[in-house]
């Protein structure tokens, strides 16, 4: 009798906590369904222009710049061929050059300064760390007189080595940054284990180390690539023809006529073919690397 007079009780007060229960996860759903398109919205607004970049690459010159703009244009190979026609292969090794070569020393440098600010501190970390971030608060226009009247005295304007060297200056720092931030998720339990197996300080950072932070170590190095390869300041002013990269010979091609867009874009989308792949190739890392430090 007691049981058959509660079975309904239980029953009718167990159909609002499902209705309720129903009803959170509905909200849940469209929540994550806004957020989703939301992104989406931002993804292709930022992606818009570089699409327009492509497309207009592949536009005659007189379809480029129309007003309203052409969708459905008389598509050609024309503005390539007369990228090609300026040899813009030189410009793009240089980029290469200098780009691959700085991000090579930056690492080179960063890892190690990294360790020692990290997995083995020094003393007063902080104003270490303070110094090598300081050296980005000072505009580079504000220091290229300066650097100009140097390298001049040493014969090494017009110079790609020297603009490396330039290159893995302005990048050396952030490098330092994002390592020791990747570096502090090394569990320090691994690194004494190594220590008491008799490991030297080579081995525990190039066996231990350095296989734990890899990705972190891609994305870094990513970044750096990718800054020296669309630095334009430097590149413009300290070099001239023998060192010129891809940036400044983009500029080239700007026409006080007005006809150039088309020509322009088939170049900036020759020029940014590189980073894409080496985004693509690394990105499995890359988002490995990126997400290292996100989560204390």
């Amino acid at each position: 009798m007691t049981t058959d007079a509660l079975a309904p009780r239980a029953t009718a007060s167990a159909r609002p906590l499902g209705r309720r229960l129903t009803a959170a996860g509905t909200r849940r759903r469209i929540r994550g369904g806004a957020i989703t398109l939301l992104t989406w919205g931002v993804v292709v607004v930022f992606f818009f222009p570089v699409l327009w970049m492509v497309l207009t690459a592949f536009k005659p010159e007189r379809q480029a710049a129309t007003d309203p703009p052409t969708f459905l244009a008389d598509w050609t190979l024309d503005s390539f061929g007369k990228v090609f026609a300026r040899d813009m292969a030189p410009y793009l090794i240089n980029s290469l050059t200098a780009s691959v070569g700085s991000t090579i020393i930056v690492l080179l440098l960063a890892i190690p300064a990294a360790y020692a600010l990290s997995i083995r501190p020094i003393v007063k970390v902080r104003d270490a760390l303070f110094f090598f971030i300081s050296t980005r608060f000072m505009p580079v226009a504000a220091s290229i007189i300066p650097v100009y009247l140097i390298l001049q005295t040493l014969g090494l304007l017009d110079n790609i080595n020297a603009l490396m060297i330039l290159y893995v200056g302005v990048n050396l720092p952030i490098a330092i940054w994002m390592m020791r931030s990747f570096l502090s998720e090394v569990p320090v339990e691994i690194v004494e284990a190594a220590q008491i197996d008799g490991a030297k300080l080579r081995t525990e950072l190039f066996r231990v180390v350095i296989p734990i932070v890899l990705p972190g170590i891609a994305a870094a190095g990513l970044i750096c690539f990718i800054f020296a390869w669309n630095e334009y300041f430097l590149a413009s002013i300290l070099t001239s023809t023998a060192a010129r990269t891809t940036p400044p010979f983009l500029a080239s091609f700007v026409d006080g006529r007005g006809f150039f867009l088309a020509v322009l874009s088939a170049a900036s989308t020759i020029a940014v073919l590189p980073v894409v792949i080496a985004g693509w190739v690394a990105q499995k890392q890359l988002v490995r690397g990126l997400a290292m430090g996100a989560i204390k």
